[in-house]
């Protein structure tokens, strides 16, 4: 790996194909893009020529607007997988095989191929061919029913258990490792990223403290449910809420010495489990004194693993992310949009991230012509053939076409797609 290619990522020098999708699929791509990987989306017809609605998920790669449905489309597709490392796919079990794109054919054509499939119930299963989304897999596999109050409804945690963490994350994972496999074995695998496994395997930690009899199977009576009373959240004066997490005695030390109640006997013994809520009720009434910011000052530097809880914008202008440069707070540069941008979240060292966030481009556009005619595609070309670049297609209708090689290090030809979109690459 040359020196610039060490500099863009861990991950450069790899080429992902992207079958466009929703939700984990992209987020993996972003994953994969962040770490410096080449990715270059596959979008559907409808999506031509349009802005993507997720510039943040989809930034880093590539767009290329295909029919995957018609054989031309298809037969395009799989000369870009050709010369390609990876690919990510979220569609229902059989779906591709359907399409002509399975990894049996895939791979037949390029054996090093690792094959990613992202679902939500697995590829086999009573289940497989079943629709569900985020919350229907985290409820299957146990953990939507341990969060929440234990008087009230189970508590939706955004889409971050299953989709993003169990999801796009774990095959982000996976393919990494596949990738590490086919360099010393030639061969290439199939990755199979099922939601419900990845939000049973974060569970990991949960099951063995239910197997060694200290986890309750019930809401809010455990010690990371909210039922212990340091480690929940508060209420203060105005309102916002402050995140309490002193699980080890010092930190419970340091809690009960900064709101003054370290000679209290009913907070002597940490976990007496009778006590908690009473304890959790003293807690609340001593927060309930002054505002969350008040405290959080009260808190600041004294270990006692108290935090205040942030909205995003909050989140985004506080002094440590801001120091790290983790969300840059809306409106300043280089972000592009008017909302945070979470910068890359793996820092490696010796790599210098970009920020590349999305460019609208198309075959109006002049600017993404110049892009994808610019140092990033032209080093392309010489790595691995021509991807990307746009040319008049025949014909008088306003359509574009993609030079895309058969295999790679093959001669190039040309097949009308209808459009290239540059995704922040350059």
């Amino acid at each position: 790996m040359s020196t610039d290619q060490a500099a863009a990522g861990p991950l450069a020098g790899i080429r992902v194909i992207e079958l466009g999708g929703i939700g984990p699929g992209p987020f993996c791509g972003m994953i994969l893009a962040d770490l410096g990987a080449e990715v270059i989306r596959i979008d559907r017809p409808a999506e031509h020529g349009t802005r993507t609605r997720h510039p943040i998920l989809h930034r880093g790669r590539r767009s290329v607007t295909l029919d995957l449905k018609n054989p031309v489309g298809a037969a395009t597709a799989l000369r870009l997988i050709d010369t390609a490392d990876a690919l990510i796919e979220g569609f229902r079990p059989g779906v591709t095989e359907r399409l002509g794109l399975g990894p049996d054919v895939c791979q037949a054509r390029n054996p090093r191929l690792v094959y990613g499939r992202m679902t939500g119930w697995g590829q086999d299963g009573p289940l497989a061919q079943e629709p569900g989304h985020d919350i229907n897999y985290i409820a299957v596999a146990g953990a939507l029913g341990a969060i929440g109050p234990a008087d009230g409804d189970p508590v939706v945690p955004l889409n971050l258990v299953g989709d993003m963490g169990g999801g796009g994350m774990l095959l982000a994972l996976g393919i990494a490792a596949a990738l590490v496999s086919a360099r010393t074995t030639g061969r290439g695998q199939v990755v199979d990223a099922a939601m419900t496994d990845g939000t049973a395997i974060q569970l990991a930690l949960i099951h063995g403290l239910l197997a060694s009899g200290r986890w309750t199977d019930r809401r809010a009576s455990n010690l990371f449910d909210g039922g212990a009373p340091f480690y929940r959240t508060y209420r203060c004066a105005d309102g916002l809420h402050l995140a309490v997490g002193s699980v080890e005695p010092q930190f419970y030390a340091a809690l009960l010495d900064v709101i003054g109640l370290t000679d209290d006997p009913l907070f002597a013994a940490q976990h007496d489990t009778a006590a908690w809520p009473r304890m959790a009720d003293g807690l609340g009434e001593v927060f309930a004194t002054r505002t969350r910011d008040q405290w959080a000052a009260a808190f600041e530097g004294r270990g006692a693993c108290v935090t205040p809880v942030l909205d995003f914008a909050e989140a985004a202008a506080h002094h440590h992310n801001a120091a790290r440069g983790t969300t840059p707070p809306r409106g300043s540069p280089p972000a592009r949009t008017r909302t945070p941008v979470p910068r890359h979240a793996v820092r490696h060292s010796g790599a210098r991230p970009r920020d590349r966030q999305p460019h609208r481009g198309g075959p109006r556009g002049g600017r993404a012509r110049r892009r994808h005619h610019g140092s990033s595609a032209r080093a392309a070309r010489r790595r691995r053939g021509p991807i990307g670049v746009m040319v008049p297609a025949p014909g008088t209708r306003p359509t574009w076409a993609v030079t895309v090689p058969e295999a790679a290090g093959a001669r190039s030809r040309c097949a009308s797609l209808g459009s290239v979109r540059a995704h922040g690459r350059g």
